[in-house]
């Protein structure tokens, strides 16, 4: 699979911001659409929720990009602190259900059908503090109530280990994957993302094959890091081999989706625009380095008989041809 679909987080934009007053959303779209290949823009939901959804997606239209679906953040109430999800507040719990709701119906009106659930207040941070079991149950509860309510939305969820709480409750894949299984529905699935699997001591092409075995592929972050944060470093600029071998194993997978760049040019302050483009260029380099090795069937038998020196005799030969 090679896809010339790329969408990037939009509040990368805010980076060297050249105006004193604060950046609006028409002016996000409208400097993201300055982007050489850039097809795609997601919204956070409801960050990015006024003026109406389908303004901005006609606006974002008009500039050239399409939404690829809104991303849930659990911010309106300061209640969320303690647990979106999982709070101990049954009336808390149901505010951020129906706030999902209303996210869902904001898909519907711009014909868009991709929503991404990131629960990073749901948690904990202390010994003692939760019931285990029970924040868990809550959790699939809520997630199933989401998923239940319209059956054509693909609800993708988002792990990381941690932040903004200590533990996050879906941490890694394995306890994502568990979640999956237990709501059993089948518009659920994960959005892979590069740096959250390096600090969740995971390997990237192993994710991508599990979850394809086991789930969906709904959305692909790609950035770059350290492995001790979410640090959005642009694209291979770290883990060059384990962002190739991601791609290779992505190119043998179902998924047909935009390549996302979850990346923060703002963190020093970067051109985003320059920045971007970088991430899309290197993808493609990318790809062409996948296409040669999927097709090279010295590798295929090196990787069926776990012959690694064979293995980077051959990816060392593609790469530095």
């Amino acid at each position: 699979m090679f896809t010339n679909k790329f969408a990037t987080r939009l509040n990368s934009f805010k980076s060297n911001w050249h105006k004193y007053e604060k950046p609006s959303i028409r002016d996000l779209i409208d400097r993201a659409s300055k982007v050489e290949g850039l097809t795609h823009v997601d919204l956070n939901y409801p960050d990015h929720g006024d003026p109406s959804i389908r303004e901005i997606s006609n606006f974002s239209n008009d500039c050239g990009l399409a939404i690829n679906g809104l991303a849930m953040r659990y911010y309106t109430n300061p209640a969320f602190k303690l647990g979106a999800f999982t709070n101990p507040n049954k009336l808390v719990r149901q505010e951020a259900i129906d706030l999902t709701k209303q996210a869902i119906d904001k898909l519907r009106e711009i014909d868009s059908n991709l929503l991404t659930i990131w629960l990073g207040q749901d948690g904990f941070d202390y010994g003692f503090q939760v019931d285990y079991k029970k924040i868990w149950d809550d959790e699939i509860n809520a997630i199933r109530e989401v998923a239940e309510y319209d059956k054509d939305c693909l609800i993708s969820i988002e792990y990381k280990p941690n932040e903004p709480r200590a533990y996050s409750l879906l941490a890694n894949l394995g306890t994502t994957l568990l979640a999956i299984k237990e709501i059993n529905l089948n518009n659920i699935g994960v959005t892979i993302d590069f740096a959250h699997i390096l600090y969740s001591n995971e390997q990237p092409a192993l994710v991508a094959a599990l979850i394809d075995k086991h789930s969906k592929i709904l959305g692909l972050h790609l950035n770059d890091g350290y492995g001790k944060r979410d640090d959005g470093l642009m694209v291979g600029s770290v883990h060059q081999l384990a962002t190739i071998e991601l791609l290779y194993h992505i190119s043998k997978s179902k998924y047909n989706g935009p390549i996302y760049f979850d990346t923060f040019p703002d963190t020093t302050n970067m051109d985003p625009v320059k920045e971007c483009e970088l991430n899309i260029s290197t993808v493609k380099q990318h790809f062409k380095l996948v296409d040669k090795l999927i097709k090279n069937n010295e590798l295929s038998n090196a990787i069926e008989n776990q012959d690694s020196i064979a293995s980077h005799k051959i990816f060392n030969s593609i790469l530095y041809s």
